[in-house]
């Protein structure tokens, strides 16, 4: 492997590769990080979607499965966050990622525990907040990447947030390959963080049904929409998001309320939590009450699609890279072959007849 793909992420967190598997809600569990952990890139889990019982037991699948570098990732604004931060710390994962802006208390208490500690941004000078908080690493999501997205492209807010910060920065929206990982780092990332290309590999446990439906997406099959939760979301376009989209206010509450019930129930958590997370969810958003009540819709409108194979009554959450995915393979072959691209490509980059500034 070339020197070069050996970066400081690599070197903070013991990593083989330069390569970050993001903590998709839903998809993200034991499975998908420990095939990560094993090819030598950083599994996470994704936190927002489990109880704190179901942390435990995925940690421990995790630890079964791989000696490897593996993170959790949280919501600071879900009901159990006090639990799952606890979980995160006893248990010694070495990394804590973040689906939402942390608090500095947060960031604090696990930098404490030697936890390291990574934010996903989507404009410099959030980077520049969570870096003067200490946080330790920050992803940097441009418009390209899946469910919650901002309006910056990747080839424009990545060279700035690197500007702004001296900290390792990961690249995150329309990487699937080693050209994306050379591409990168000559914008000065540390590495690449990939959702939507974990979710499409053999180790993900999302159904083939709905996988085959990922993969025969095009470039201009996915639409960014608020009509899920109020806030921007890059989603595979299908019919009920045509529906949602033109429905008016009453039937998009009555829609929500459904799956924010059906949500406690799977959760096993108290009603009471769950509206004192909308309520908080309003204060820290500034929401309105209809768009609260939206926010609430996703995570079941999302598990219906990812985990019960339910297209039709389902979101299904992806970076616009989907239109460039058209096979599954192993993760450990995904990655195995990102690597071999990326050498590839800077041996060609680097040799006597390619093209120079001079030239």
């Amino acid at each position: 492997m070339n020197p070069v793909l050996r970066t400081r992420l690599c070197t903070a967190l013991d990593l083989r590769v330069p390569i970050v598997q993001t903590g998709m809600g839903w998809v993200a569990g034991a499975s998908l990080c420990a095939a990560t952990c094993e090819a030598g890139g950083l599994g996470i889990l994704a936190a927002a979607t489990m109880t704190p019982d179901q942390l435990t037991v995925a940690i421990g699948k995790v630890r079964e499965r791989t000696l490897g570098t593996f993170g959790v990732n949280l919501r600071t604004d879900h009901p159990d966050t006090d639990a799952i931060t606890n979980i995160i710390v006893k248990s010694g994962v070495r990394v804590a990622s973040f689906a939402r802006a942390p608090s500095k208390d947060v960031i604090s208490k696990f930098r404490d525990a030697g936890i390291y500690t990574m934010a996903t941004v989507g404009a410099p000078r959030h980077a520049e907040k969570v870096a003067q908080w200490g946080i330790d690493a920050v992803i940097a999501q441009g418009a390209e990447g899946g469910g919650h997205t901002g309006a910056i492209a990747t080839t424009l807010l990545l060279p700035r947030v690197r500007d702004a910060v001296d900290i390792p920065v990961i690249a995150a929206g329309g990487f699937f390959d080693g050209r994306g990982l050379v591409a990168a780092l000559a914008y000065g990332a540390d590495g690449v963080a990939m959702g939507t290309r974990f979710l499409l590999t053999r180790d993900s446990t999302v159904p083939d049904s709905v996988k085959q439906t990922y993969v025969k997406a095009g470039l201009m099959d996915t639409v960014v929409t608020t009509a899920v939760d109020g806030v921007p979301q890059r989603v595979v376009r299908t019919a009920l998001i045509d529906r949602l989209e033109v429905a008016g206010p009453l039937a998009r509450l009555i829609a929500a309320v459904r799956y924010a019930i059906a949500f406690q129930r799977e959760t096993d958590g108290p009603l009471m939590g769950l509206l004192r997370e909308a309520i908080l969810m309003k204060r820290q958003n500034e929401l309105t009450w209809a768009q609260v009540a939206m926010a609430a819709n996703a995570p079941m409108a999302t598990k219906a699609a990812l985990v019960d194979g339910n297209v039709g009554a389902g979101v299904l959450p992806t970076g616009q890279v989907v239109g460039a995915i058209d096979e599954l393979p192993s993760v450990a072959e995904l990655i195995d072959r990102i690597i071999a691209e990326a050498d590839a490509t800077l041996a060609r980059l680097g040799s006597p007849g390619a093209p120079t500034l001079e030239a």
